[in-house]
């Protein structure tokens, strides 16, 4: 079988342990979304979507056009980097989601705001280099709104929590689970703990896997936090993280893409 990588960095470990297990008996084939000119005929049976750029989407939503399958679909993956319309299909849902505001320009809101508790601050787009930012004063809000005045962002109420983040992960029903240190703690992002799938709180890996099915991801994060006696509050949904260090990662994400280029679910 083909296998495509849409991605401008094959060498990511979760993509390149991946290649290394389908290569043996598979065509394993990486396009840079950037650079890529002519889509390579024939089409691959499967494309892993790994880029979230607008070049990726753009070839994403071509292939799909084409008939291709893409894991996960750029309707899907596009989705998930509008913090807005996140927010609105969660808690349609029934998803135990942080209720989100939207502000369309951060310098207007930000003159006339006035904030009774803590707020987390976001870029309504998800994006390398966003804001997200925990907000304890009108002074630091307007700080930060100086920066950048005209973007939209999205505010949530600051949820007390331990500090940590659950970082959970899904590559179609297998669930993976680590501890993270908040960038919102007053020492900003930590490292990385391992946490067994085991420890966590009952119904949370059920609760990976629902998001997964309303977002109709197949690999996908979701972050949560504990805002008190194992009680989720998710803050964040994204579509094919990095997965780094997780024990038996590449192998569930070799049998998804095969699976999918089989045509089974």
């Amino acid at each position: 079988m083909k296998i495509g990588l849409i991605t401008p960095e094959p060498g990511h470990p979760l993509l390149a342990d991946t290649t290394a297990l389908l290569a043996p008996e598979h065509e394993v084939e990486a396009l840079d979304p950037v650079t890529l000119g002519d889509v390579p005929l024939p089409l691959a049976e499967v494309y892993l979507l790994k880029s979230r750029t607008p070049h990726a989407l753009g070839l994403a939503r071509y292939l799909e056009r084409r008939g291709a399958i893409v894991v996960n679909s750029a309707s899907a993956t596009a989705l998930c980097q509008d913090r807005t319309a996140m927010a609105e299909l969660a808690l349609r849902a029934g998803l135990p989601f942080a209720a989100t505001r939207t502000h369309d320009s951060f310098g207007v809101w930000a003159a006339g705001a006035r904030l009774d508790a803590p707020v987390v601050v976001k870029s309504r787009y998800s994006r390398r280099g966003d804001l997200v930012a925990r907000v304890d004063d009108v002074a630091r809000l307007r700080e930060l709104a100086r920066d950048r005045p005209h973007e939209p962002v999205v505010v949530q109420e600051y949820a007390p929590n331990s500090g940590w983040d659950h970082k959970l992960w899904a590559i179609g029903d297998q669930v993976f689970s680590a501890l993270r240190r908040s960038e919102l703690s007053p020492g900003g992002r930590g490292p990385t703990r391992p946490l067994p799938l085991a420890e966590l709180p009952s119904g949370w890996a059920d609760l990976v896997r629902e998001a997964g099915a309303v977002f109709a991801l197949e690999v996908y994060g979701v972050d949560i936090i504990d805002t008190g006696g194992g009680t989720p509050l998710i803050v964040d949904i994204n579509a094919f993280p990095g997965v780094r260090g997780q024990a038996g990662a590449p192998e569930a994400l070799a049998a998804l893409a095969l699976r999918r280029a089989a045509g089974r679910v």
